[in-house]
């Protein structure tokens, strides 16, 4: 979750693109990370566009800290956005379980993806890459059996760079 949230920006043709730059893009993320149900008390009464907007600011907040953690930038901004929840551990009818708490409803997405992100690093922070791609700012966690992986995409960055050294081979050799 905490890579795919990085990844909602990434290079095409190389412009940036945003996939928070419209409200649809937030609301496309929550559905994939089954987090719009949970978003409904954050939505009701009111302006909805107006809290998802909230929504997306903490979202990008995170985003950012996310980035800045893995780019080397130091974890600050992602200790401040982990300082606006927690988890706390319960038991329902003899069941463990956690439940999340932060301090405004809007933080819950960004907060858990943060979390998601330090429970990834505490596990297995050296599979966690950027892309090899001289041109790609995607990342992520290598999960190949032998730990080899170098791109995000085998069938976007990794045909890319191979199509480029072909071309390279074959212009020298003409």
């Amino acid at each position: 979750m905490a890579l795919d949230l990085v990844n909602t920006v990434w290079r095409e043709h190389g412009a940036k693109v945003d996939q928070f730059d419209d409200l649809d893009g937030v609301r496309a993320w929550l559905s994939d990370h089954d987090m719009d149900g949970a978003m409904d008390h954050v939505m009701d009464g009111g302006d909805a566009g107006a809290r998802l907007e909230a929504v997306r600011d903490r979202l990008v907040r995170a985003r950012e800290a996310v980035r800045d953690t893995l780019e080397g930038r130091g974890s600050a901004g992602l200790n401040d956005v982990l300082a606006h929840g927690s988890v706390r551990p319960l038991m329902r009818d003899g069941e463990p379980y956690e439940l999340v708490v932060v301090d405004e409803p809007a933080w819950r997405p960004a907060w858990t993806a943060a979390a998601a992100f330090v429970r990834m690093m505490a596990e297995r922070p050296s599979r966690v890459r950027p892309c090899a791609h001289p041109e790609c700012i995607l990342w992520f966690l290598d999960v190949s059996k032998n730990g080899s992986r170098r791109w995000c995409s085998m069938e976007s960055c990794g045909n890319r760079a191979k199509a480029g050294r072909f071309s390279r081979r074959h212009k020298t050799t003409a």
